[in-house]
């Protein structure tokens, strides 16, 4: 519960409270009032809700429902001159964010943070981190592919990094449940729509940079979403940086002043020798290492997790055991058809995972490559043009364009878009099963590879603001081998 004087006192040393406003009048106070939930959801309120109003698309007509139900205060950016009184705020999102940090008690208090950014190996990363800790610890796990509050149960979240409210609540439930460590990935959007306002981490990782989420209803240029990543390292106690991406002289300028590992090419701590499922590593962790997850970046990946988790005084041992047992659905999972041919399915679902995809098949594979790619709707649609532009680079590659969640968009328009910016012939075939069965077929010996990209693990497609259930791509290929 939270009393309304608390909520207030929280505003005004945010310097984010403007004044109450009840039927017309002005107030700096109020009488006291005590909320038993708080919710930005109109249709999960009661009288002893505080109701948050945020987005663009809010309509009256949902404070209104909401009243009918019981409301009796609201918070938001502007009155909307209904029969309640409204706390006005300058900045919705950080009032969302404290308000919730204190209604849950603050549980990050109770819980050893880590955090991972990067265009890309966020998931791989924070599974790497999450069987690293579960050695001889209690961590919870907030990721895009799989979420755990408890170590038992795991559930697919819908953002990747959650709305403060909904964020503070299952960090609550973490802690109820004994989870001592928490697990995050952290987009850009995160910071850009202040879902961790508020909040500091133990220790922060960013792994890479390249352009990504750039679009009308994400980041409106590169310098935006660069920045927006940069603040994890602001709000992190220690850090942990990638010496070998872009723009890292940025980033170790700004990082200086705090306690900070670099790993990769510029640093002491790198991967020295490199095999399929092994790596040694010199520095901090120096020494031999299992692993099952194929590709130089994924092993980058891995020794990222370990030099955080070292910062949480993790021991040698738990790192390499963890390292040694991680597996990630949808990430570089492979079979092998009966004419000896690999499938490859992964999430790479931007130009810049694609190409590590695509030089570490071709390490393995050196006959007829087939791939299968799509593009997101309504999003991350400068991608279509990367895609297109990095598979020029690879004319001898087999392409077959295909749905991958199109939302309100055209599958085949998305597909003749990428279309537009390759030089050779590709194949359009909108539906994905279908798509995956004509790759199959495609292949001929042991030395042919199909891969699948872009939806990984997902067993759905978004389709006009929908998730239809879909089979899932390797689901799919698996289900065709066995015939």
């Amino acid at each position: 519960m939270i009393k309304i004087e608390t909520v207030l006192t929280i505003l005004k040393n945010d310097a984010n409270f403007r004044e109450i406003i009840s039927n017309g009048h002005y107030h700096y106070s109020a009488q006291s009032v005590v909320f038993d939930k708080i919710s930005y959801d109109s249709r999960a309120v009661d009288s002893s809700t505080l109701f948050f109003v945020k987005g663009e698309n809010f309509k009256p007509a949902f404070l209104e429902q909401a009243i009918e139900a019981g409301l009796t205060y609201y918070v938001s950016e502007v009155d909307f001159e209904v029969s309640i009184p409204v706390i006005i705020v300058n900045d919705i999102k950080q009032a969302m964010s404290l308000i919730a940090m204190e209604f849950y008690d603050h549980p990050q208090k109770n819980l050893k943070l880590m955090a991972f950014t990067g265009t890309k190996g966020k998931t791989t990363a924070a599974y790497f981190a999450y069987h690293i800790l579960s050695q001889n610890h209690k961590p919870a796990l907030l990721s895009t592919m799989n979420t755990t509050l408890d170590g038992k149960t795991f559930f697919k979240s819908t953002l990747t990094t959650p709305e403060s409210l909904d964020l503070f609540a299952m960090m609550a439930e973490a802690v109820s449940n004994g989870r001592t460590h928490l697990i995050m990935e952290v987009s850009s959007q995160a910071y850009l729509k202040k879902r961790v306002y508020g909040l500091t981490f133990d220790v922060g990782i960013f792994l890479n940079i390249s352009p990504d989420h750039i679009g009308p209803i994400e980041h409106p240029s590169f310098e935006d979403y660069f920045y927006h990543k940069r603040l994890l390292m602001e709000n992190s106690r220690a850090v942990v940086v990638n010496s070998g991406m872009d723009y890292f002289e940025v980033m170790k300028e700004q990082v200086s002043d705090q306690e900070h590992d670099f790993y990769g090419p510029h640093s002491t701590n790198q991967i020295t020798h490199s095999q399929a499922f092994s790596f040694k590593a010199s520095g901090a962790l120096e020494g031999a290492f299992d692993i099952q997850l194929i590709g130089g970046f994924n092993q980058e990946n891995a020794l990222a997790a370990g030099l955080a988790a070292l910062r949480l005084g993790i021991s040698k041992e738990d790192i390499k055991a963890g390292i040694a047992e991680t597996c990630v659905p949808g990430r570089m999972e492979v079979l092998t058809q009966q004419n000896g041919a690999k499938v490859f399915v992964d999430y790479a679902h931007n130009g810049d995972s694609l190409a590590k995809l695509l030089s570490v098949v071709k390490d393995y594979q050196t006959g007829k490559l087939i791939l299968i790619l799509g593009a997101t709707g309504n999003k991350g649609e400068s991608r279509r043009k990367d895609f297109g532009l990095l598979l020029n680079q690879y004319p001898e590659i087999e392409v077959i364009l295909t749905a991958d969640d199109p939302n309100y968009e055209d599958p085949v328009q998305i597909a003749q878009e990428i279309a537009s910016f390759i030089a050779h012939e590709v194949a359009i075939i909108p539906d994905r099963e279908t798509a995956i069965i004509e790759g199959l077929k495609r292949t001929s010996g042991e030395h042919d590879a199909l891969i699948i990209a872009g939806k990984g693990a997902d067993a759905y497609q978004i389709v006009n603001g929908e998730k239809i259930p879909y089979a899932g791509d390797y689901t799919i290929a698996e289900t065709c081998i066995k015939g």
